[in-house]
C-alpha cells in the first residue's frame, strides 16, 4: 500500500498492532488524558453560560430587566459569544509560546490565563459590570485551540468536549436545585468548573515530559530519546525508540526542506494561486461556514432556551432536560470516534450526521410553524393537543446533537487536517481555524437576536429553525457534490484525489485516486523487481 489508502486501525485490538509489548502503557495514556483535558475548555464554557445568564441573580446583578427586549438580546449574545473572539487570538498566541516556550510550559501559562479569564468574570457578574463580563468572557477564550499538541490527543480532546458539556449541565441543574436563585453561588458555584479543570490540568503538567517533537526541533535529540523511551517504557537504545526518534527526525528534516527558500508570501501564493490547493481551501472554508450555520454549536450553547421555547415548563426541568442532552451529544461523538469514522469512512460519517440533523430542524421548525406563540407570545401555555408533538419536538433536538456529534463536529477539524501538503499546511490549518472561531462567533452572537420575533428585529423561533434546515439540507448537498473521501490515505494519494477537474472530484475523485494508485503501486512493484533482478545479477558477476 505505498501510495494508497491504509486499512483502519482497531482500537480495541492494541496487541495486534504490530508494536512491542509495552508500548500502550499507563505512561502514555495519562499522557493523553492530562493533554486531551483541554478539551473541556470549550465543553464546559459551552454548557455553562447560559445556566449563568439565566440566573435570578446574575441578571439582578447587571439590571437585565432594565434594558429593552433588543438590547437584553444584545447583552447576551455579547456575553455568551465573547469567548470565541478571544478563541481566534487564542490560537495564534498558543501557536507563538508554543515555539518559543514549548509545550509544557505553553499550557501552564494558558491554564493560568484562563482561569484569570474567569475570575474577571465573576467579578464583573457580582458587582454588575459588563465591560468586566466582556473582558472575562474574552480573556477567557485565549486558552481555546492548543494546536501544539492536538496531534498527540485528538480523538481524547474532542471527547473531552463532550465530558466538559455534560459536567457543565449538571453542574447548572445540582446549582440550580440546591441552591437559592437570590444568591449569587447559584452560578458562581458551577463557573468555577472553569478553575478546577485549569487547576487540574495546570498540575497534570508537572508530572509530563516535553515533546519529543519539540525537543528534536531544539536540537535536543538525547534528551528527546530519553522521553520517548519513558514514554513507551522502552530502553533507549532500542530498535523500536531508534526508529521511531529517526522517523522524527527525517519529518522534521522534510518539513525544513519543504518551506526552505519559501517565505510566507511564496505560501501564500502557492495556497492561493496552486489550482489543488485552491479546491482544498475552497472545502476547508465551506466546511468550517456549513458546520457552524447548520446551528448545531448554538443549540448547545443556548439549550436551556430553546427547550424552554419548545413547550419545557419550570427551569429545573429544563436543565434537567438539558443535561440529558448532554450525554446523548457525549455517546454519540464516543460512537463515531471509535467507531463509524474508521469503519464507514469521513464521508458517509459526515453525510449521515447531516441527514439526522436536517431532519430533526425540519421538525423542529414545522412544529414551531404549527404553534407560532412559542417564544414570541409571553407567558403562553401550550394547548394540551400540543404537547405530543413538543415532546417529539424535544426528542428531536436530542436527534440534532446526535447528527452533529456524529457529522460535522468531528470532520470540521479531521478534513481541514487531512487535506493540505506539509508546505503550506500551517498556513492551512491557521486561515481555517480563524475562519471557524468567526463563524461560530457569528453564530453565536446572532441566534439571540434571530430568536425575537419579528416586530423586534428578529426573524422568530420558527424562522430561526428554518434558517439551520436550510443551511444544513444545503450542507449535505455539498458534502455530497463537492467532498472526496479522505480517510487513510497518504500523503502522495492524497494528492492524487485533486488531479480531476473541480466539478468531478467530490463525486470521481476516489475511484481515479485508486486507479492512480494501483498504477503507482504497479510501477513501485516493477521497480523493486527490477531492482532485485540487477542485485542478483551482479550477485552472479560476483561470483563469476
Amino acid at each position: 500500500m505505498a501510495g494508497g489508502v491504509k486499512k483502519p486501525v482497531n482500537v480495541f485490538n492494541l496487541k495486534n498492532l504490530g508494536e512491542p509489548e509495552g508500548v500502550f502503557n499507563w505512561r502514555l495514556w495519562f499522557a493523553v488524558v492530562s493533554f486531551g483535558l483541554l478539551g473541556a475548555a470549550r465543553g464546559v464554557d459551552e454548557g455553562l453560560i447560559s445556566g449563568a445568564f439565566n440566573s435570578a441573580d446574575f441578571q439582578h446583578a447587571i439590571n437585565y430587566d432594565s434594558y429593552s427586549v433588543s438590547e437584553r438580546a444584545d447583552i447576551k449574545a455579547n456575553v455568551s459569544a465573547m469567548v470565541q473572539l478571544g478563541s481566534i487570538a487564542g490560537a495564534l498566541f498558543a501557536f507563538v509560546i508554543c515555539d518559543r516556550l514549548g509545550r509544557i510550559w505553553a499550557v501552564r501559562q494558558l491554564c493560568v490565563l484562563w482561569a484569570l479569564g474567569i475570575v474577571i468574570f465573576m467579578i464583573g457578574g457580582t458587582s454588575g459590570n459588563l465591560t468586566a463580563i466582556y473582558a472575562g468572557r474574552l480573556i477567557a477564550g485565549l486558552e481555546i485551540a492548543p494546536a501544539c499538541i492536538r496531534g498527540l490527543c485528538t480523538c481524547f480532546f474532542t471527547g473531552s468536549v463532550y465530558l466538559g458539556i455534560v459536567l457543565a449541565y449538571f453542574a447548572n441543574y445540582g446549582a440550580h436545585r440546591h441552591i437559592s436563585d437570590q444568591s449569587y453561588n447559584q452560578w458562581v458555584v458551577p463557573t468555577s468548573l472553569h478553575i478546577m479543570f485549569s487547576g487540574i490540568i495546570f498540575i497534570l503538567s508537572f508530572f509530563q515530559y516535553e515533546s519529543p517533537r519539540f525537543l528534536i526541533k531544539q536540537g535536543k535529540q538525547a534528551e528527546a530519546t530519553a522521553v520517548m523511551a519513558h514514554l513507551r517504557h522502552q530502553s533507549i537504545d532500542s530498535d523500536y525508540i531508534v526508529r521511531e526518534i529517526a522517523e522524527i527526525q527525517a519529518g522534521y528534516e522534510h518539513e525544513l526542506e519543504a518551506t526552505k527558500g519559501v517565505g510566507w508570501k511564496g505560501k501564500l501564493k502557492e495556497l492561493f494561486l496552486n489550482k489543488s490547493n485552491l479546491y482544498r481551501l475552497y472545502m476547508a472554508s465551506m466546511v468550517q461556514f456549513l458546520s457552524q450555520w447548520s446551528g448545531a454549536g448554538s443549540i448547545t450553547l443556548y439549550a436551556p432556551d430553546l427547550f424552554k421555547i419548545l413547550g419545557i415548563t419550570g427551569s429545573e426541568t429544563s436543565l434537567l432536560v438539558t443535561a440529558v442532552f448532554g450525554l446523548v451529544k457525549l455517546f454519540s461523538a464516543l460512537c463515531c470516534a471509535l467507531f463509524l469514522v474508521d469503519v464507514i469512512g469521513r464521508k458517509r460519517s459526515l453525510l449521515l450526521g447531516i441527514t439526522l440533523q436536517a431532519i430533526a430542524m425540519i421538525y423542529v421548525a414545522g412544529f414551531l410553524t404549527a404553534v407560532p406563540e412559542l417564544g414570541v407570545v409571553k407567558n403562553f401555555q401550550l394547548p394540551e393537543s400540543k404537547k405530543g408533538a413538543s415532546r417529539g419536538a424535544i426528542a428531536m433536538i436530542y436527534i440534532s446533537g446526535m447528527g452533529w456529534a456524529l457529522g460535522w463536529n468531528s470532520m470540521q477539524y479531521l478534513l481541514t487536517a487531512e487535506l493540505f501538503p506539509l508546505r503550506v499546511r500551517a498556513l492551512a490549518t491557521s486561515w481555517a481555524m480563524t475562519l471557524h472561531f468567526a463563524n461560530q462567533y457569528g453564530n453565536s452572537r446572532a441566534v439571540p437576536n434571530m430568536l425575537l420575533p419579528t416586530a423586534d428585529g428578529g426573524i422568530s423561533p420558527k424562522g430561526t429553525f428554518w434558517c439551520f434546515a436550510a443551511v444544513t439540507i444545503l450542507g449535505g448537498l455539498w458534502v455530497f457534490v463537492s467532498v472526496p473521501e479522505t480517510g487513510g490515505r497518504s500523503l502522495e494519494s492524497m494528492d492524487r484525489l485533486f488531479d480531476l477537474p473541480w466539478y468531478k472530484i467530490g463525486l470521481y475523485g476516489n475511484q481515479d485516486a485508486e486507479r492512480q494508485d494501483q498504477a503507482y503501486d504497479e510501477k513501485a512493484r516493477t521497480a523493486e523487481e527490477e531492482h532485485a533482478h540487477g542485485e542478483q545479477i551482479e550477485k552472479r558477476n560476483e561470483v563469476v
